[in-house]
């Protein structure tokens, strides 16, 4: 009987365990309220003034920071953000990405930026590209979030270009992921940044809000975990540049395993750019990743359903095109068909791996036969090409290790 008992208050144990971490000690954190994103050189002092650990801005306008402080959670925790973002004026689609500066590591970008510290020296394996990959103690800013801004701005002009099923244009975009992997980074104090790719005085709007849900329950007990960043080819900051390395080699990266971690996982990040109607914006490429040289995941990073963003996009170019259109007839009762020429956004194209509005969720890749000790990744993309302005191939790639420890 008391057996019986057990049996069946077990789920009811675990059902309110599950409630009380959904429902209780959630805390909400304010990173960025409407702030503007944008190109104003003359704006914006070098060095930026960090006294007061508020609102930074960098990079001419372009990168915005905030200082932030957590603790280091007992049990079992979530974290979310959420960015909303709209078109102050900008109306190309452009890169972004939300990025964080680990509690602790002094050379980082902005500490670069400001003249304390240079980017370690970039060796022939790496092509002299600077900060893409770990060298001493600097580590490469980890991505929170990689999204794209669309074609956003909203004018007189835009309003004949709205085709008839768009009810309306979309004044702003949200996006919201899960970055509970990287929770571990943010214990103490460290700095959250987003940047984005824009070279106009109107640039864009942005905030962005930092969810932690924490379980008051024991029975929510947290698993150690611990992350280790391996790359990141956006150019964030002066003496970074467009990384098209992956049209002539593959790119190698050492990461060290200690021997209590297990369930060892890839995250992968990838957007090709670049290089107008044939270059790796527009045409597929295939990613490879290796594991001390077996091959551990190959895909095709690609998205095909740009066209489902068209309300995001109002002032993306716009084309006709011939077509067939078969349609019911109210007259004849009857299916008939007359040539048509139908309107085709740029922000319906086909791109590797984003869309013009999106964000760019993570690949994530179980290594089952990492070991400890010094292990390769080489990362590869074997039909890229290179940058040659104007056209400027490239992919923006970022990847990290996380891993538990008990």
């Amino acid at each position: 009987m008391i057996r019986l008992l057990i049996i069946a208050l077990v789920p009811l144990f675990f059902t309110s365990c599950q409630q009380s971490f959904r429902e209780k000690g959630s805390r909400q954190i304010v990173l960025f309220d409407n702030e503007l994103v944008h190109f104003s050189p003359e704006t914006y002092q070098v060095p930026a003034d960090l006294s007061l650990n508020d609102l930074v801005r960098i990079q001419d306008g372009r990168i915005i920071l905030r200082k932030v402080e957590l603790p280091a959670y007992e049990r079992e925790a979530r974290a979310t953000l959420t960015i909303t973002f709209s078109s102050e004026g900008d109306p190309w689609d452009k890169s972004g990405s939300c990025f964080l500066i680990p509690a602790g590591q002094e050379k980082n970008i902005l500490s670069i930026f400001n003249g304390e510290f240079e980017f370690p020296e970039a060796g022939e394996e790496v092509e002299g590209f600077r900060g893409i990959v770990g060298s001493g103690d600097f580590k490469p800013a980890v991505e929170l979030m990689r999204f794209m801004t669309p074609f956003g701005a909203i004018s007189e002009r835009t309003r004949n270009r709205r085709p008839v099923y768009i009810p309306r244009w979309e004044e702003q975009v949200t996006w919201t992921a899960d970055i509970t992997d990287r929770l571990p980074l943010m214990e103490g104090e460290f700095w959250i940044g987003i940047w984005a790719d824009t070279w106009t005085s109107e640039g864009y709007r942005f905030s962005a809000e930092l969810t932690i849900e924490e379980s008051p329950f024991p029975c929510a007990g947290k698993t150690p975990t611990e992350v280790l960043p391996l790359l990141n080819t956006i150019y964030y900051v002066g003496g970074q540049r467009h990384v098209d390395i992956f049209a002539r080699k593959d790119l190698e990266v050492q990461a060290y395993i200690p021997e209590n971690a297990r369930n060892v996982k890839l995250y992968y990040i990838t957007t090709g750019h670049g290089g107008h109607a044939g270059g790796d914006e527009f045409v597929k490429k295939e990613n490879i990743i290796y594991l001390n040289g077996e091959q551990v995941y190959r895909f095709l990073p690609w998205r095909d359903d740009c066209a489902s963003f068209r309300r995001f996009n109002p002032s993306s170019g716009v084309w006709l095109r011939q077509d067939t259109a078969y349609y019911l007839d109210p007259q004849t009762r009857s299916y008939q068909s007359k040539v048509i020429e139908e309107r085709i956004a740029s922000s319906d194209l086909s791109r590797s791996n984003w869309c013009p509005g999106s964000m760019v969720e993570p690949e994530v890749i179980l290594l089952k036969n990492i070991e400890p000790g010094e292990n390769t990744l080489t990362f590869s993309i074997p039909e890229a090409q290179e940058a040659h302005d104007p056209y400027l191939n490239h992919w923006l790639v970022s990847a990290w290790l996380v891993w538990e420890t008990r």
